[in-house]
């Protein structure tokens, strides 16, 4: 009934709004074009469907590499669904990241049964190490194929995943391949937040076509949960050591390879891959402050100026989704012209449509969780301003760093 009650009130005020002025429409113009700007840029983007899923003759070996600390939850479902490949050239190695949980212990149980499964430990955490890093190093220095696959321990793959990756490799030359999959939204904070931070990447990056074309360094982004790299260029780049303190480590490798010459390309695999990064509030929270503060130089274009920029541009999307239901709030206690209140409106009705639009079609969500994006948007501002109060400080599963 509150929610009902709600729009209908936004409804009439814009409706108020026509009989005053252009200006509140105009005003509101960036509001309501921003979200449909950037689904259209997402559609200009290459998928995993447009594969062959069929396993190509002389297939090399592929090595898949998860390095896991701390993922009891996750770990069997993840080596099940790797295992369930139809591509069957595979050896799979878990990097037992010192876990404190079962995380070993389930991983072995499986690797008794399944002879392409072996449990590794990986040696005692080197000083000027991340621990993610550490254990893809160690996992790599394990592995035999000509092929790598590093996947994070929270992945589930579908059965054609590597054969439509080292097909779409071998069809365009690729040597460094990384796939966006789906991202598993199970608990309400997971619905809320989420959402708002991919926004935030989409604003920037656009679709896989625009980043894949684009000729600058600062356009290269990966996703660390699923990254194919031959052996070679894997070593090209100098292995992870070469970015063995950089939080964002996907961003990092996918740069050096661009860097190099080396061919690289994301792809989007939603049918392929899905991920479940987080599973509450506090780890959503500490996930992004470790990833959004100390990444984001590398992603910033302009060189100099972009990363002068950062602690003005890093905050504004949230603040820009923020602003017109905080003023529609302010009305009920400050005296606010007629104008600026339609503004606010309008701004806040386009956005809550396209949020409604978003989780129905693309996500498959009750269309109500539209109501809560300024609430997600807050979280979002709260995760970047932590971020950037901490600085090169980072913290992640028991353990705190000093980024360089």
């Amino acid at each position: 009934m509150h929610l009902a009650l709600y729009l209908d009130a936004l409804t009439q005020i814009a409706a108020a709004a026509a009989e005053l002025t252009l200006w509140p429409v105009l005003a509101a113009l960036p509001w309501i074009a921003l979200p449909f700007v950037v689904a259209a840029r997402l559609r200009d983007s290459r998928t995993l469907d447009g594969e062959s899923g069929d396993v190509p003759p002389a297939a090399p070996l592929v090595s898949v590499i998860i390095p896991a600390r701390n993922e009891s939850r996750n770990i069997v479902r993840c080596l099940n669904s790797v295992l369930g490949s139809a591509y069957r050239a595979i050896e799979v190695i878990v990097v037992d990241d010192r876990s404190e949980d079962d995380t070993a212990t389930l991983a072995r149980g499986i690797a008794e049964r399944d002879p392409r499964v072996r449990v590794i430990q990986t040696p005692t955490l080197q000083s000027g190490w991340f621990g993610k890093q550490w254990a893809c190093e160690n996992g790599a220095m394990a592995a035999s194929g000509s092929v790598l696959l590093f996947a994070d321990a929270d992945t589930a793959h579908g059965p054609e995943l590597i054969a439509r990756a080292v097909n779409a490799m071998f069809a365009r030359k690729l040597d460094f391949l990384t796939v966006f999959g789906r991202q598993e939204l199970r608990s309400f904070w997971e619905r809320v937040v989420q959402p708002q931070i991919f926004m935030m990447f989409a604003i920037r990056f656009g679709g896989t076509g625009e980043v894949n074309r684009s000729k600058r360094v600062a356009d290269k982004i990966a996703n660390g949960q699923c990254i194919f790299i031959t052996r070679a260029a894997y070593e090209a780049v100098g292995r992870h050591a070469s970015v063995k303190m950089r939080p964002a480590e996907d961003l990092a490798l996918a740069q050096r390879a661009f860097k190099l010459g080396l061919n690289t390309e994301i792809i989007i695999g939603m049918d392929q891959l899905s991920t479940r990064m987080y599973g509450n509030l506090p780890e959503i929270v500490e996930g992004w402050t470790k990833n959004l503060w100390t990444a984001a130089p590398e992603a910033m274009p302009g060189g100099r100026i972009g990363r002068l920029l950062i602690p003005v541009l890093l905050p504004l999307p949230a603040l820009t989704t923020l602003l017109p239901p905080l003023v529609l709030l302010a009305q009920f206690v400050l005296p606010l012209a007629s104008n600026l209140v339609a503004w606010a409106a309008l701004s806040s009705l386009a956005m809550l449509t396209f949020w409604a639009l978003a989780y129905a079609a693309l996500a498959g969500y009750s269309p109500l969780y539209a109501f809560t994006f300024p609430l997600g948007a807050g979280v979002e501002l709260y995760i970047v301003l932590r971020a950037m109060l901490r600085g090169r400080r980072v913290e992640w599963k028991g353990r705190k760093y000093i980024t360089d």
